[in-house]
């Protein structure tokens, strides 16, 4: 299906189901492999081995979000601008952007691998702890050029329309990493490292693939003679400033939460975050992968005027977040000690107790947490960037660090209680900004 038949023509409900489910499908791989990913570290390598990934993955994840900031930034404009028909600008937005992430992985891989052993250190870890997380994040940082671009792709992906294409992709980038990492783990005894370099492989195998379609021209999108601008480059800054917040500024709060955790539990404190960090990870690409996957079609529509589909839409994207959070929250509350045992093993009884007390306060997150990862990824969609930037930065940055403040003497309570109390006022924020941008929202049709 074309993507204008697909975005225009096909009724709300119907596109809701068939560009969510392939999307949701999609990311939920990608999220079964980030568990097993866990799973592989914590089982065959250890505990320490499990915390030092966990100590490592904030600044793996930053390491992608500079990436995820132009791959997003520049699907809100390009879909837009292919909504009004103005393909050429579009196809402009999609040439830039590739070029972009590719440089930014460069130069942020670069500096990552000098400073790991460093940010280690900051971070408190010693001895074969902080050997292990700078191991982990070296791989990554030494991959990062060609690895950083598989996620704006899946993007591009969904804009031509190619939504099956989109969700093939990541089960088989999970797969590849997957079954790499077991043999690299469990067959070959190799370290730490090896989980990561994976990982790296089934992204960049992947990451080529997509791109093939892209170069033989076969696809809406395709590759043009760049033409870059200041006003472009702020565009897609602009654009994907909201996720760039939420990926980086999210990691620079768990830093800081890890630096407390080594603090007041030790690595016992830093793995029941990791549990709760893989959690969320989990659910986030669940609701990412629904929330994100209707952006284009969004954007699409919004550019062409088509004001009551995005509503239509949007009303399907809100409904199902609900649904998906409160069934999360059920799932968590009642089975946190299965959770634990998914990741970790032998008989630590404190570690289990921690854990389970831990999960079953983050689980009241996801009474709430729907409303805000809804409405960012709405006020995205429709170029309302500057609203989705401060629900994305309050959510992700400044309620985190004012509830660190207010509840340190709780010590390691106040940091399960974080997020929860985090969703709230975020949830609290969204309504007032949908409230906000009514008349905008409910504008009648060109």
């Amino acid at each position: 299906m074309n993507s204008k038949t697909l975005f225009i023509n096909t009724s709300p409900v119907k596109l809701f189901f068939i560009a969510v489910i392939p999307g949701s499908i999609g990311m939920l791989a990608s999220a079964l492999y980030q568990l097993i990913d866990g799973i592989f570290v914590g089982q065959i390598l250890g505990a320490t081995p499990f915390a030092a990934l966990n100590l490592a993955m904030p600044f793996v994840i930053i390491n992608f979000s500079l990436a995820d900031l132009i791959g997003v930034g520049s699907s809100v404009p390009i879909s837009i601008n292919l909504g009004q028909k103005n393909n050429k600008e579009a196809n402009n937005i999609f040439t830039c952007a590739c070029i972009m992430i590719i440089l930014s992985g460069i130069l942020i891989g670069a500096l990552l691998y000098g400073a790991a052993p460093i940010l280690m250190k900051i971070m408190g870890a010693q001895g074969e702890f902080a050997a292990l997380a700078t191991q982990y994040l070296r791989v990554y940082a030494l991959c990062s050029p060609l690895t950083t671009i598989v996620f704006a792709v899946d993007n591009y992906l969904r804009i031509c329309g190619k939504i099956n294409s989109s969700m093939f992709l990541n089960i088989l980038m999970a797969s590849i990493s997957a079954v790499l990492e077991f043999v690299f783990l469990y067959i070959f005894k190799w370290g730490i490292w090896g989980a990561a370099f994976a990982t790296c492989i089934g992204m960049i195998i992947c990451a080529l693939i997509a791109f093939v379609p892209f170069f033989r021209g076969n696809m809406l999108l395709h590759f043009c003679r760049p033409r870059f601008s200041f006003s472009l480059t702020k565009k897609i800054i602009v654009c994907g400033m909201p996720n760039f917040l939420n990926n980086s500024a999210a990691r620079i709060v768990s830093v800081i939460m890890n630096m407390l955790l080594v603090r007041f539990g030790g690595e016992t404190a830093v793995s029941v975050y990791g549990v709760l960090m893989y959690v969320e990870g989990f659910m986030q690409s669940v609701l990412y992968g629904m929330c994100d996957s209707l952006q284009p079609s969004v954007g699409y529509n919004w550019g062409a005027g088509k004001y009551s589909r995005v509503r239509a839409i949007e009303k399907c994207c809100f409904t199902a977040s609900f649904i998906v959070s409160a069934l999360a929250m059920l799932v968590i509350f009642v089975f946190p000690e299965q959770i634990t045992h998914i990741f970790v093993t032998g008989d630590d009884l404190e570690l289990l107790k921690m854990s389970v007390y831990a999960l079953k306060i983050f689980s009241l997150t996801y009474a709430v947490r729907w409303l805000s990862f809804a409405a960012q990824s709405y006020m995205l969609a429709i170029s309302k960037s500057a609203y989705a930037s401060v629900i994305s930065l309050s959510t992700a940055l400044i309620f985190p660090l004012f509830f660190i403040l207010i509840l340190q003497k709780l010590e390691l309570t106040g940091i399960w209680l974080n997020m929860p109390l985090t969703s709230l006022l975020a949830g609290i924020l969204s309504i007032f900004i949908i409230f906000k941008t009514k008349d905008e929202l409910t504008q009648k049709d060109l």
